[in-house]
């Protein structure tokens, strides 16, 4: 018989989600900067992708850790959400979970200031966080 699920779930892993969320908008910080830098226009929002060239290399970094933070967080979030609703409870999974926004901010700066040792570091790291919440959360949901 299935357990039933705990009346709360662990505020730590909600909290993460959220950072983890911040840290995607907080992306568009230095990628705004780059296109100050770039002549932003009104008639750019025509075609934002088009500016690209016109960004300095600092700012073409910073477009692809935005992209990148999307990416990541498409495997995050439903990682952490996995762990939950499955009602784990822990500081391995919270802080896993909170390590992954810290992590990923890492990544952001590192990426624009161009220290490519240091963003591989963090995005491995970020995405042992993300496997490690799987795991955790599938083990939950199987022990129920």
């Amino acid at each position: 018989m299935p357990q039933a699920m705990p009346n709360h779930p662990d505020p730590l892993l909600a909290w993460a989600l959220l950072l983890a969320a911040g840290v995607v908008v907080a992306s568009l910080v230095p990628l705004g900067a780059a296109r100050s830098q770039a002549d932003f226009t009104l008639t750019d929002l025509e075609a934002p992708r088009a500016m690209f060239e016109r960004l300095p290399a600092w700012g073409k970094r910073a477009n692809w850790a935005h992209q990148n933070s999307f990416e990541a967080f498409t495997l995050f979030a439903p990682a952490c959400l996995l762990t939950l609703v499955s009602g784990v409870h822990g500081t391995v999974a919270g802080g896993l979970a909170l390590a992954w926004p810290l992590l990923r901010g890492a990544y952001i700066a590192a990426y624009v200031a161009n220290q490519a040792a240091l963003r591989s570091l963090c995005w491995a790291g970020a995405t042992v966080c993300t496997g490690v919440l799987y795991v955790e959360g599938l083990k939950a949901v199987l022990a129920s």
